[in-house]
């Protein structure tokens, strides 16, 4: 059983800040008192942080560039991007890498931003096979739709029946919703509402094409918003109404969507929402709003509120710590890059670690040592050995942004 502790760190979690406080892993969950095992003094250096949550992802799309309109157009929907996708360069070179590979890529993706968890947003049967092998929590328990209208790619049972399966067994229900302008994608609320099927288990991506009154249902609903704005812009040139979404009381979380069409990483879509509120609305979005919107919010949305997206005694042991580069621990990590992780744990385990950790590395486990800004840090897995058989298997030196380490 893995135990440790951290001292005097500055750890943000929930609505509060703790100056100089210690963290307490005994296992896989936080406790209130130290355990036996190793003790790091932080030395007031670092931040500690609830590890992220990535709400919304597809695992098998996470390859660069990203494929999008040409000629200054932008898309009516998702459809003609997809064909748009399958008949580029890019997809053709991604062809060479197989369906194994491209989950352990995402999985890393999402490791070195922090991230221990995340939606890999494809049915079951599609990710059933590779999700429990990852180095990270890529949920499974969750009902899915593609999307709420007649050309969506008709993944899961149809709406009726996976959302009911998502209230029977306590489940999120996700779907992209309103990722258009054609009067079907502008009808998904509707389409909803008539099925019966809006309640506090709905998480809806995009939602570009909300009304007002689409807000106002989906707040009173008490659903949630996966918000993915580099996306939104790449292909639509605009994002969702997101100001009145948080004003309305919406239960909204940051996701990437894949690196098809979105950021390299949590990280960076968070900076770049920022960027398009203050583009959108000329003010600031807080820092501490990001935060929660990578936090406790999706896990809310993931219905684990209860397990994830706080450092509080019980919950599990994902812990993320950071490299204190500004005085404030939101605009911290609001402003923080790959090369800033020090410590990054899912149920306890590091799964990325500067080598003053190495210690409590379970005895046995698989780890590669790499270097990250300059510092040897150890990754479990084998993310090393995973990039050279994707320049192997592409026939060149290919460069993945997500990846911040040199093989």
């Amino acid at each position: 059983m893995t135990k440790y502790s951290m001292r005097n760190v500055d750890i943000a979690s929930g609505d509060a800040i703790r100056a100089r406080g210690s963290v307490f892993v005994n296992g896989k969950n936080l406790s209130r008192e130290q355990a036996s095992g190793p003790e790091f003094d932080l030395g007031g250096s670092s931040f500690a942080y609830p590890a992220l949550i990535n709400i919304h992802d597809h695992f098998r799309g996470n390859y660069l560039p990203r494929v999008g309109p040409k000629d200054d157009k932008f898309y009516l929907n998702w459809a003609p991007w997809d064909a748009d996708l399958k008949s580029s360069p890019v997809f053709d070179e991604r062809s060479n890498i197989n369906v194994e590979q491209m989950y352990f890529l995402s999985a890393y993706k999402n490791l070195f931003s922090g991230v221990a968890t995340a939606n890999d947003h494809f049915p079951h049967e599609i990710n059933g096979a590779y999700l429990p092998r990852l180095p990270i929590r890529v949920i499974e328990e969750y009902a899915l739709s593609h999307e709420c209208s007649s050309f969506d790619l008709h993944w899961g049972d149809g709406i009726e029946i996976e959302h009911a399966r998502a209230v029977e067994r306590d489940w999120p229900y996700i779907t992209h919703l309103e990722e258009g302008f054609d009067p079907e994608s502008q009808d998904g609320i509707g389409i909803l509402e008539r099925v019966e099927c809006l309640d506090e288990h709905d998480v809806f991506i995009h939602c570009i094409g909300f009304s007002d009154a689409d807000i106002k249902k989906t707040a009173k609903a008490g659903a949630s918003v996966a918000w993915c704005p580099a996306s939104n812009y790449f292909m639509f040139n605009v994002t969702c109404k997101i100001r009145k979404m948080l004003k309305a009381g919406v239960n909204v979380a940051i996701g990437t969507d894949s690196t098809a069409t979105g950021s390299p990483n949590l990280l960076a879509e968070m900076k770049f929402a920022r960027e398009a509120y203050r583009a959108m609305y000329g003010e600031d979005l807080p820092a501490k709003t990001l935060f929660s919107m990578v936090t406790s919010n999706p896990a809310k949305a993931f219905r684990m509120a209860d397990r994830v997206g706080a450092l509080d005694a019980g919950m599990s042991a994902d812990v993320l710590v950071l490299k204190a580069r500004k005085d404030e621990p939101y605009e911290n990590l609001a402003n923080a890059a790959m090369e800033d992780i020090e410590f990054l744990s899912v149920d306890g385990v590091p799964v990325l670690a500067e080598k003053r950790f190495e210690e409590i590395l379970p005895a046995g486990g698989e780890y590669e040592e790499i270097v990250v800004g300059g510092r040897p840090m150890l990754a479990k897995g084998a993310p090393a050995t995973l990039y050279r058989g994707i320049r192997s298997a592409v026939g060149f030196k290919k460069r993945l942004e997500y990846l911040p380490f040199e093989c």
